[in-house]
């Protein structure tokens, strides 16, 4: 990944260290960093409690991703800005790898979470000290939306028997809403009512104050409702008993051989949490012109997600949704995510009684929301207008997410990006170089034959020369031998846009350099860079053309083959 440059109006940088995310702080910035913070809290509690049922893990455990993960990455990240907590995207992968492997929310199932966590941790190190972080750049912001599009319908789908008071069943989209609309004779008209409020809160309260914590006023009012009306009693099931004080520090214990078998797992997490940290990290340090280093963000990430397999939850990730909640509500350090950390720590040692008394209910529309706004319909309708391959790239990876799996989707999302990559270089803008009128250059299609003097071909490759290209360059270059309405005398590679020549490139262009010295057409080249250029004296083919044959640009062509072939005379 390539780093943020710095700015003279930026702020000092710091050493790769400590404390590079909220230092240095003015004094004058503390009240409103406490407020983002608590804010944050506010936002994220509930948030953080809704991805649990995504992940299927203990209600508890997503109080432990905003503790000391957080915590973490706010003392040893770069990013003033990236907040890091449970999301979706990872959730949903964790929750498709470990249940077969173990019972949603049972010890083994939690142990295996934790293993996992450290896994993807040990993953960001190794990348960090291999600077592997350019891997995230394979997932492109078209297959993202795809991507999270797909996981935001598995989301929504899955907790629609939970909003309507029935009982889970069926494994995937398609069998969840099957299940549900055969079900619908079973709704709990009470737990139907709580969802309705929940959701009538949540998406009607901003519209009146963009600011307040609806998320986790609707939280409250729902537990008071269920405290004070002993809901439970009348069939509303609520999510029990939450554990008071702070998690256990320890390995979690899993059989050895399931190691291997979240292999997988790990690897798609961690793309994914590169891949989205980045892409967030960067979204805000250009908007406050900061400075960011993607390498110590690495190692922030790396250690927040030990830390989260060391204390009992599940993998943590960069996250757009909750630093777009600290951005609105002022915050511009990492101070206001400890002080985050610092009112989960409060909430944890004193008020988990309250939340015993909140109906799963609750968490189910919290979760279907997420989902919802997962889905981005804008997005795509974008990408179809201005890009109809891409779209169909998105779609296709939203498809495969939904119908067979977020692992299977994440791991061929990176696939298509590639595909898709290779396509446009595979089929590049080539054009024949001519000039006009006041000695200005301009390109024409291969098809119009333009020399750019009698006998003169001037052709501009448009990429990079590689194995997926190459015998198109060499049907190029017969076709225009071929259909040459004069006969060619010099053939120039304008290779300005030339950035690589790999081994079957390399082959293919001695291919080429053999069938037009056979008939008798001198080959010359342009604009050549210089990494391209090492790799023609590498292989020897620089000598094939020989140096008086390279030219800095195509005036210098123009020059030699009107003094070389054409005899001298006035430049036109």
């Amino acid at each position: 990944m390539l780093s943020s440059t710095a700015s003279s109006r930026r702020r000092p940088r710091l050493p790769a260290s400590l404390f590079q995310g909220f230092l240095p702080v003015g004094k004058g910035r503390v009240p409103a960093e406490m407020v983002a913070g608590l804010t944050l809290a506010a936002l994220a509690i509930p948030e953080v409690m809704g991805y649990t049922k995504i992940a299927g893990m203990p209600v508890v455990t997503g109080l432990y991703t905003i503790l000391l993960p957080m915590a973490l990455f706010a003392v040893l990240g770069s990013s003033r800005h990236l907040v890091v907590g449970a999301d979706s995207a990872t959730a949903a992968i964790m929750f498709a790898a470990l249940t077969p492997l173990a019972a949603a929310g049972s010890p083994d199932y939690v142990a295996l979470a934790g293993v996992l966590a450290l896994m993807a941790g040990a993953a960001l190190l190794l990348a960090r000290i291999l600077r592997l972080g350019f891997l995230a750049n394979f997932l492109s912001r078209t297959v993202l939306i795809g991507f999270l599009s797909g996981v935001g319908i598995r989301v929504a789908c899955g907790q629609l028997a939970g909003m309507f008071g029935q009982a889970s069943a069926g494994r995937g989209p398609a069998a969840e809403v099957w299940n549900w609309a055969k079900d619908l004779g079973q709704t709990s008209l009470i737990t139907l009512a709580i969802s309705g409020a929940v959701l009538l809160t949540m998406v009607l309260g901003p519209k009146l104050l963009h600011r307040a914590p609806w998320a986790l006023l609707a939280v409250i009012g729902a537990i008071v409702a269920s405290a004070a009306l002993s809901l439970s009693a009348h069939g509303v099931i609520t999510i029990g008993a939450v554990p008071r004080g702070l998690p256990a520090l320890g390995w979690p214990s899993i059989p050895a051989g399931d190691y291997a078998k979240l292999g997988a797992a790990a690897l798609s997490i961690f793309v994914v949490i590169v891949a989205q940290s980045a892409a967030t990290s960067r979204a805000y340090a250009a908007k406050f012109d900061d400075e960011f280093d993607e390498n110590v963000d690495l190692v922030g990430l790396a250690l927040a997600n030990i830390g989260a397999g060391l204390t009992g939850t599940f993998v943590v990730n960069g996250s757009p949704t909750k630093t777009a909640m600290v951005d609105d509500a002022g915050g511009r350090s990492q101070l206001a995510q400890l002080v985050t950390a610092a009112v989960v720590l409060i909430v944890l040692l004193v008020l988990t009684k309250p939340l015993s008394y909140m109906p799963e209910a609750v968490l189910a529309t919290v979760v279907f929301l997420i989902g919802v706004r997962l889905v981005d319909v804008k997005g795509m309708r974008e990408v179809l207008r201005r890009r109809p391959v891409e779209f169909a790239v998105a779609l296709a990876t939203t498809l495969i997410v939904v119908f067979i799996g977020v692992e299977q989707g994440i791991v061929l999302a990176i696939l298509f990006a590639i595909v898709a990559h290779t396509r446009h270089s595979y089929t590049p803008y080539d054009r024949l170089l001519v000039r006009g009128a006041g000695k200005m250059w301009t390109s024409l299609p291969l098809e119009s034959g333009a020399q750019a003097r009698p006998g003169l071909l001037m052709y501009r490759f448009g990429s990079s020369l590689y194995y997926a290209n190459a015998s198109r360059f060499a049907d190029e270059v017969r076709g225009l031998l071929k259909d040459a309405k004069e006969p060619i005398r010099w053939f120039c590679l304008v290779a300005e846009t030339m950035d690589d020549l790999d081994y079957t490139g390399s082959a293919v262009l001695k291919r080429v350099l053999d069938g037009l010295r056979r008939e008798r057409i001198a080959f010359v080249a342009c604009d050549v860079p210089a990494p391209v250029l090492q790799e023609l004296e590498r292989d020897g083919l620089l000598s094939e053309i020989g140096k008086e044959h390279v030219f800095g640009d195509t005036d210098d062509v123009i020059k030699a083959y009107k003094s070389q072939v054409l005899g001298g005379g006035r430049e036109t």
